[in-house]
């Protein structure tokens, strides 16, 4: 959702379960303030009712390369790539529990976010940690899941996104339909952005010293001059190294190649650490 300067005002997930049912699933921080935004702007002569049915439903991410694997043997129905694909829903049942599965994962890569009654959400956790003994499931903690979503480059909302980060500064432009017949907020102020050009643009980073442990916050240095801070950092284990996101900002406009081609460091204690920028991570 965005606001009239092309901001962020939330990040989501919206579910359509019929032609008039939507169901939208947000960060557990954000719905009374998500609830807010989209009660304001229900016009008067617009037919529509927001529900909060938060204290109704649980939601368990199933995240990995195995957890098409897991949840197959717990349901019979068919959650492959090409039966179920990415951004997708379906019901599925799993043990005494009816489930809406859905194909998608915050950390990249393969997974599924769950949604079930809070009176089921027990049933449904016993019944993956049972089945996923043999491939080896685990709790995961929020900086391991902080960590896996800064190394597959997504965005968070508070670190990346926010109400003065827009998409195409995020580098998510390619979610937005700027062409679509209906109209939006914000569409007015992506087009003069689109068409000026970006003095600011997410970078991400991963450090060529393996000992830095940045933390988030740091200095960003482009060519020697301070152009912004980091607004996530975390280790990947997959990578060897720290990695990390951050604005970088200055005047006229930061293109592709500006970016790919200037010398990063991100000040850590005092301390310059050579980082190496990208658009987005393999």
């Amino acid at each position: 959702m965005l606001n009239e300067r092309g901001g962020f005002e939330s990040d989501l997930t919206i579910t359509r379960l019929a032609d008039d049912t939507f169901f939208i699933l947000t960060g557990s921080a954000q719905a009374t303030r998500d609830a807010d935004w989209i009660e304001r702007h229900i016009g008067d002569d617009e037919f529509a009712a927001l529900v909060d049915v938060t204290s109704a439903f649980s939601v368990i991410s199933l995240m990995g390369p195995k957890a098409e694997a897991l949840l197959g043997r717990l349901s019979s129905q068919d959650l492959s790539k090409a039966g179920m694909p990415f951004s997708t829903t379906r019901d599925i049942d799993v043990g005494y529990a009816r489930v809406r599965a859905a194909r998608m994962s915050y950390v990249g890569g393969p997974g599924y976010e769950l949604t079930v009654a809070t009176d089921q959400c027990l049933t449904l956790y016993e019944a993956l940690g049972s089945a996923g003994a043999e491939f080896g499931l685990e709790d995961a903690g929020y900086y391991t899941i902080d960590a896996l979503r800064i190394e597959a480059g997504r965005r968070a909302w508070g670190a990346e996104l926010g109400p003065d980060d827009t998409p195409w500064e995020a580098g998510l432009g390619y979610a937005v339909k700027i062409d679509k017949p209906a109209p939006f907020i914000g569409r007015s102020a992506l087009l003069r952005q689109r068409a000026e050009g970006l003095n600011k643009r997410l970078v991400l980073f991963t450090f060529d010293d393996s000992a830095a442990f940045p933390w988030g916050g740091e200095p960003i240095l482009m060519d020697g001059k301070n152009v912004g801070e980091l607004t996530s950092a975390g280790y990947s284990r997959k990578l060897g190294c720290a990695v990390a996101m951050g604005y970088a900002r200055r005047d006229g406009v930061l293109s592709d190649e500006a970016l790919l081609a200037a010398k990063f460091e991100i000040d850590i204690a005092g301390l310059p650490f050579a980082v190496t920028p990208h658009l987005k991570l393999a």
